[in-house]
């Protein structure tokens, strides 16, 4: 097969400003994703879809390919992931370029590595699906959830609660985003992707820490430092 890496790191942040650049133990948070795919030895091209020159720079620095920057459609903060996805694709047609797969990586998740991206393409081809998705156990069971009111009473939440030990309850799990893999097709000159069947791999809820604010940025350089301490 051939694959295709995308990295999409747009530079307008709101929750955490330049998130996608700022330095996490001295190295811009999506450099980890561009050295994880490239240490997994499975994609021809390793492409990061951003809006800015700085950051392509800074994505060429590191080792990823950025042929176009992204286009202004699809550099609002309501761009959808598949519509940049597709966007990249189209675009790589247009210059005589297709590709089997792609394995969309969010910078957002700096602690996931070269063998997990190994470990779900193996996933996805022994399945034979069309698309793979990361996931990770929940910290909590929903069945220990509840909406409030504006009184927090809780008695509604009494009625249906569950009182088996936690250890007797079924897993649950929550999409990581961490690894996305689709496969492609192309029909009159334009990419498309497949997602009948879509199987869910797997993570350690240890490398699933996805970046969104400055608490989560400092718990993911908390864990690498602990990482790189642990070996």
């Amino acid at each position: 097969m051939k694959n295709i890496a995308i990295i999409p790191a747009r530079s307008g942040s709101k929750g955490l400003k330049d998130k996608n650049i700022k330095l996490m133990n001295g190295q811009p948070l999506l450099s980890y994703s561009i050295t994880a795919a490239k240490e997994s030895g499975l994609f021809e091209e390793i492409m990061v879809s951003t809006d800015s020159q700085k950051y392509a720079d800074i994505a060429i620095q590191y080792g990823a390919r950025v042929p176009f920057l992204r286009s202004e459609l699809n550099s609002s903060d309501t761009a959808g992931s598949w519509d940049i996805v597709l966007e990249v694709l189209n675009n790589y047609k247009a210059l005589d370029q297709e590709f089997d797969t792609v394995c969309l990586l969010q910078p957002t998740s700096p602690l996931r590595n070269a063998k997990d991206i190994s470990a779900a393409y193996k996933d996805f081809q022994e399945n034979a699906v069309d698309a793979l998705t990361s996931v990770c156990e929940m910290d909590h069971s929903p069945l220990w959830t509840m909406p409030l009111d504006e009184t927090r009473m809780l008695t509604e939440y009494r009625k249906y609660s569950s009182n088996v030990p936690r250890q007797k309850l079924p897993t649950y799990y929550r999409v990581n985003g961490a690894i996305y893999i689709r496969k492609i097709e192309y029909c009159n000159g334009d990419a498309s992707l497949k997602d009948d069947r879509e199987i869910a791999f797997i993570m350690d809820k240890r490398r699933s820490v996805d970046i969104d604010d400055a608490l989560d940025f400092a718990i993911g350089e908390y864990l690498m430092n602990m990482s790189n301490v642990e070996g």
